[in-house]
């Protein structure tokens, strides 16, 4: 079976997007003045805003978001699920020089886990990680790695709390340093906070 062209494959391009990676996934959508770059790959059923820009070497998910404005540069994984809010930043070089030209290994990676959120006009400093369903609030500027479930505010990013699965802030009112157990105000899901302040789904989803 041959491979499938641009053409045949089952993905929408607005007339006015520039995609020139043949690496994308059925259903998704890249709309007006988006430019996709080729050796990106996008996964299926995502949704990519005017404006966007995706660099080569960027692993994109299934299912995912890149609202308006939105730049994702090389050496940046975006897992599945994953929503990146208007104009976030990301970045792939912690010392940059305009004279100085990196590509490849010396530029730093980047990874966003499933299910997270990038809240708009977010900064995201090279060389971290997003854990799965943490939430970075809206103009966040992450310099350090998030646990799952986290929510994320301010410069430099601080935890203000848990998000749960459904988005709604956990109640951690009756949290002590010990082992706590938490419960979703919204949707009942369960879990368990751990000494080492690391949360986990303990109702599987």
């Amino acid at each position: 079976m041959s491979t499938p062209t641009l053409l045949e494959k089952k993905f929408y391009v607005h007339p006015k997007a520039l995609v020139e990676s043949d690496d994308i996934g059925d259903h998704t959508r890249v709309w007006a003045f988006a430019h996709v770059m080729k050796g990106s790959r996008i996964g299926a059923d995502c949704n990519i805003g005017d404006h966007a820009f995706v660099e080569s070497g960027v692993r994109l998910g299934n299912n995912v978001t890149v609202k308006n404005g939105v730049s994702i540069w090389q050496g940046v994984e975006i897992g599945n699920d994953v929503f990146l809010g208007p104009n976030c930043v990301f970045t792939n070089d912690p010392n940059p020089r305009a004279y100085i030209k990196k590509t490849g290994d010396s530029l730093v990676s980047t990874r966003v886990r499933t299910r997270a959120t990038v809240g708009a006009n977010a900064t995201i400093v090279c060389g971290i990680t997003i854990g799965q369903y943490a939430f970075i609030g809206a103009g966040t500027v992450v310099i350090r790695d998030v646990p799952d479930f986290a929510m994320m505010v301010g410069n430099p990013a601080r935890q203000i709390g848990w998000m749960c699965v459904c988005a709604t802030k956990l109640p951690t009112s009756s949290v002590s340093k010990s082992v706590s157990s938490l419960t979703c105000s919204s949707c009942g899901s369960l879990f368990t906070l751990a000494a080492d302040r690391t949360l986990a789904l303990k109702t599987p989803r």
